[in-house]
Order: C-alpha cells, then structure tokens, then sequence
C-alpha cells in the first residue's frame, strides 16, 4: 500500500522556502499517528528541512541523485521507484516534497489529506492535480480550527477507484 500524506492549502500550497506553509498540530499528531511503525518515503530537501533528522519509530528512505548521501536512521534510494522496490510488501508512506509527489501521485493507492481552508500568497511548492475520476472520497472529517493560528482544516482520506 502506497500512501501519500500532505497538507494542502485551497490553491494547493504545501511549502515555502523549504519549509511546510501550514504548521498545524492537529494535523502533526495525525502524521505521527499514521506514519509511525511504518515506511516514510521522502526526497532529500524534505528530508533535509526535518528539524531533528530522520524521523524516529520509521523506516526512513531518502530519495536523492547523490550517491554519497548518507544520514544516520536514513537508507538512500536513487529514484522513487527504486524506494518502493527497497519497501515492497510494506505500508509505504510518501511524505514529501512536491517533485516527489508528482511522480507518486500515479503509484499511489491511498492520499491522506489535510486540507486547510487557506491560500498562501507566497508558497513556492505546490501538490499536483490529481484526476478526480481515479480517487472516491471515503472519509472525512468536521472542520477543525487550529489554536495557534486560527486556521480552519479538515482530514480528507482518497483511495484510488
């Protein structure tokens, strides 16, 4: 199962600067609930903007080109179909950044959505468009409003048809 998590503004906004454009604690603990004991599939600027390295209680597989890459609690894979070849049989997260979800978007079994009630003027990283006649809705939650920023958001869960 491959599974592609992200939050994502209303114009589609995940990142600026190398970093996410929405820091929402709802949807934090919603990644770690999800993600931990499990694969994380990641290209090496998302990796590289983790404040803390490589994310603990996770298999942690870093998709980059450079072939001396190395990071302690990190495996390196040059493509993302090499990263899901090393993943095989297991339940495979792909958390970043936008490139990566790109070329994910057509493996993909299931996307986990945040979807945030907001724009960012000035993201520079976008999640791709996706056909809506390959994926039914099968969960959704009631809008949430984060405390820190007043931000209102929702947990959308897509399987492909």
């Amino acid at each position: 199962m491959v599974t592609i998590i992200a939050a994502v503004g209303r114009d589609g906004a995940i990142g600026r600067g190398g970093d996410l454009v929405f820091h929402l604690r709802g949807d934090m603990r919603r990644f770690k609930a999800l993600t931990t004991g499990h694969t994380v599939v990641m290209g090496r600027k998302t990796f590289e903007s983790l404040p803390k390295g490589a994310l603990p209680e996770r298999r942690n597989i870093v998709i980059t080109r450079n072939e001396g890459f190395t990071s302690a609690g990190t495996e390196r894979a040059g493509s993302l179909e090499e990263a899901l070849r090393m993943a095989s049989g297991e339940e495979v997260f792909v958390i970043g950044g936008g490139e990566i979800y790109r070329q994910a978007i057509d493996a993909a079994d299931r996307m986990e959505l945040t979807v945030v009630d907001a724009d960012s003027s000035d993201a520079d990283t976008f999640f791709p468009e996706f056909d809506a006649t390959e994926w039914k809705k099968t969960s959704a939650s009631e809008p949430m409003t984060d405390e820190k920023s007043g931000v209102s958001y929702s947990f959308v869960c897509y399987c492909r048809i």
